[in-house]
């Protein structure tokens, strides 16, 4: 039985109830309702930053003449360093590349016909002639006793036994400083070159100072036989004498050495000279070039 209670009408459809909310929101229970985002703080920025970049630039390109002049700055920034590539190429690259071995290989010729020709013949006989007089003189200078090569360009020594180089180190020569007096004397501090001899040797020297000494220092020059000429203790504990007043000695003053500082003589620091006198004997060779 229907409930009286509902009374039909057909002129007046059935309407069902409204529910509360948006009317505008259509309701997806698969999809969650998302609010629209809001600008941040860093869009806002970045907004800005590209807004003042673009005013900058629309500045610079409407001031021509600064524009002109970076421009230049540029172009002069590229060219330099263009050209400072250009150049470590051809200083290190193209000797690089010069160096690398080509495929090809040299191959020697024993010439039969060249062996035959006079002028040849008589170019390998005179090699051999020098060859074997160079060779003489080598040994000659080269013998079996101790021997001293001191380099003044470089400020080396070279200590040689038997053929071999038993020491080498620093040492000091000659200054090449010239000292002139008003009176016209002069004196060039320059170590003799050649081939020279020991022909002395002292321990625990007394160094007898010239004019010159005295001199360089602006003091008045003693006479000769004054007890103030000789001083101890500067020469080291050894001395060589190679003649003309020249010596190979001790040093007091080592942070020199390897310099050309003295007045002509050598100076060894103590350890090489201590070796170089109990190596070295009366007449042995001193070469100094």
């Amino acid at each position: 039985m229907e409930n009286d209670n509902i009374i039909e009408n057909p002129e007046q459809p059935v309407t069902e109830p409204e529910q509360p909310g948006n009317d505008n929101i259509i309701e997806n229970p698969e999809q969650p309702v998302t609010e629209p985002e809001q600008p941040g703080n860093n869009q806002v920025e970045a907004t800005d930053n590209a807004a003042e970049e673009q005013s900058f630039w629309q500045k610079l390109q409407e001031n021509k003449k600064l524009f002109g002049i970076l421009r230049i700055i540029f172009f002069v920034f590229v060219n330099a360093a263009a050209v400072f590539f250009i150049f470590l190429l051809i200083i290190y690259a193209v000797p690089a590349l010069q160096e690398i071995p080509s495929g090809g290989r040299t191959h020697l010729v024993n010439s039969e016909e060249l062996k035959l020709s006079v002028p040849y013949r008589k170019q390998i006989t005179q090699m051999k002639k020098d060859i074997d007089r160079l060779t003489v003189k080598y040994n000659n200078y080269t013998t079996g006793q101790s021997y001293v090569v001191i380099n003044t360009t470089d400020n080396l020594f070279y200590l040689y036994k038997n053929k071999k180089l038993i020491r080498s180190g620093h040492c000091s020569t000659g200054s090449y400083m010239m000292l002139k007096t008003e009176e016209g004397r002069s004196w060039v501090f320059k170590t003799p070159k050649g081939k020279r001899t020991i022909q002395g040797k002292t321990t625990h020297p007394y160094w007898h100072r010239s004019d010159w000494s005295y001199i360089e220092e602006g003091s008045p020059v003693p006479p000769k036989d004054d007890p103030s000429r000789w001083e101890y203790g500067v020469l080291g504990d050894y001395s060589m004498s190679v003649g003309d007043g020249y010596m190979i000695h001790g040093t007091i003053y080592k942070r020199f050495l390897g310099m050309p500082v003295t007045h002509g003589c050598v100076r060894l620091n103590d350890e090489d000279l201590d070796v170089v006198f109990h190596t070295l004997n009366i007449g042995s060779k001193v070469y100094i070039f």
